[in-house]
C-alpha cells in the first residue's frame, strides 16, 4: 500500500464553544447523577414516589443547552444513575426511564410548542406525565389490577406539588446563572 493511499487521521480539535457545551453537558450529568443516587438513599413519600430532585438539572439543560440534550441527559441520568444504585435491568429502572423519559418528551414538546410557558409549567407538566407513565407500566407489567389506580388522584397531587417546587428551583438557578454569565441562552424551538 503506497503513502498517497493510506488514510490520514486528522488531529485538529474540535472547536471550543463545542468543548465548552459537552463540558456543561458532562457536569449537568453528573450533578442529575449524583442527586438521582443521593435520592434513592431517601425514604419516600410512597411506593414508587421520589421528589425528582434531579429533574431540576434536566430543567437546567433545557434552557442552558437545549431540548436534545436536556432529553439525553435525562436518560443518560437513569442509566448511569441505576447502575450505581444498582438496579440497572430492575423493575425500578423500568419504572424510572420510562417515567424520565415520559417526562423528558412533554416537557419538550411543552418547551416548543407552547409559547411563553415558564419552567414552573413545563416541571408541573413532566412531573405529571412521569407518574401517570409509572402508573401505567407498574399495572401493565407487574401488578394487573385496576384497583391501583385509586391511588393516582393523591399521586399526582403530590407529583405537582414536587413538580411546581422544582420548576421554581430551576427558574431560580438559570436566573441565576444568566445574571453570572453573558452565555446566549439555548433556542426555544
Amino acid at each position: 500500500m503506497s503513502a498517497a493511499a493510506s488514510p490520514t487521521i486528522s488531529l485538529a480539535r474540535p472547536p471550543l464553544p463545542e468543548l465548552r457545551r459537552k463540558a456543561q453537558w458532562m457536569a449537568l450529568l453528573m450533578l442529575a447523577v449524583a442527586i438521582h443516587v443521593l435520592e434513592s438513599s431517601l425514604p419516600g413519600l410512597g411506593p414508587w414516589f421520589k421528589p425528582g430532585l434531579a429533574n431540576i438539572v434536566t430543567l437546567v439543560a433545557l434552557v442552558m443547552l437545549g431540548p436534545k440534550e436536556a432529553l439525553m441527559l435525562a436518560v443518560a441520568r437513569v442509566f448511569v444513575g441505576s447502575l450505581f444504585i444498582g438496579t440497572l435491568f430492575t423493575p425500578t429502572f423500568v419504572m424510572s426511564l420510562s417515567g424520565a423519559l415520559a417526562a423528558g418528551l412533554v416537557m419538550l414538546a411543552a418547551w416548543r410548542f407552547i409559547p411563553g410557558i415558564s419552567l414552573i409549567g413545563i416541571s408541573l407538566l413532566g412531573s405529571v406525565a412521569h407518574m401517570l407513565m409509572q402508573f401505567l407500566i407498574v399495572e401493565t407489567l407487574f401488578i394487573q389490577q385496576q384497583a391501583l389506580y385509586y391511588l393516582l388522584p393523591p399521586f399526582l397531587l403530590v407529583a405537582a406539588a414536587t413538580g411546581w417546587l422544582n420548576g421554581a428551583a430551576a427558574h431560580y438557578i438559570t436566573d441565576r446563572l444568566r445574571a453570572k454569565s453573558p452565555a446566549p441562552e439555548a433556542a426555544h424551538g
